[in-house]
């Protein structure tokens, strides 16, 4: 799967005259490829990283690895305002989400 063909996925699922589900699915989209840029730059770096302050070392874990906890709670919370249309073309009574979280794998 490719981040277009998800958001392609989505897109056909809300009604795209409502301009507000239009841009949830963009910000939705935004913060999937953050989550992607962020598994590269942990990929490359590693999951901890050295600071050197002068004679003193620390390792702390990758700052990205924080980031990815703030992106994917922003992924559920907006999942759960999604307003997914059924089948039958009517409204959804509740938000249903989406099936499975793609992996970056997935995205590429």
């Amino acid at each position: 799967m490719t981040i277009r063909k998800l958001e392609l996925q989505l897109m056909s699922r809300i009604d795209q005259d409502d301009l507000i589900e239009v841009k949830k699915i963009k910000r939705y989209i935004q913060l999937i490829k953050l989550d992607i840029a962020c598994d590269r730059a942990i990929k490359k770096d590693g999951s901890t990283i050295v600071i050197e302050n002068g004679t003193q070392r620390f390792i702390k874990s990758h700052p990205a690895m924080t980031e990815k906890m703030k992106i994917n709670a922003q992924l559920i919370a907006l999942e759960k305002t999604f307003n997914f249309i059924s089948e039958g073309d009517a409204p959804s009574s509740t938000p249903s989400p989406v099936e499975e979280e793609p992996t970056e794998d997935d995205l590429i």
